[in-house]
């Protein structure tokens, strides 16, 4: 009982906010400023993000070729950590976009 009074008192809080927000009227324009700073963020941690990349590939390729029937769990680990990476740019994305749109930084 307790848990279902939680999740709708939550699930009110969370309408009645965006509500809230929604209802701005003028929309935020975004500075010049802002707009440099995401790139910028964005192309170092791209730039970040593909150099682990290749370091990760590299090893991978250097632990293959010394020893071959290790293949197999080296390939699973190696995307397993490709995707560990990946999802650092995403987040850098998400947090760019953010800064972007949610909080422009020249407005």
């Amino acid at each position: 009982m307790r848990k279902a009074l939680l999740i709708t008192v939550n699930t009110l809080i969370l309408v009645l906010a965006a509500t809230a927000a929604f209802a701005a009227e003028g929309a935020a324009v975004v500075g010049p400023v802002a707009a440099w700073a995401t790139a910028i963020g964005m192309g170092i941690a791209a730039a970040g993000c593909g150099i682990g990349q290749g370091f990760g590939l590299k090893a991978a390729c250097e632990g293959t070729a010394r020893n071959p029937e290790a293949g197999g769990k080296i390939t699973v680990t190696l995307i397993l950590g490709l995707a560990f990476i990946e999802s650092l740019s995403i987040y850098a994305l998400v947090v760019n976009l953010i800064l972007l749109f949610v909080q422009p930084l020249g407005a």
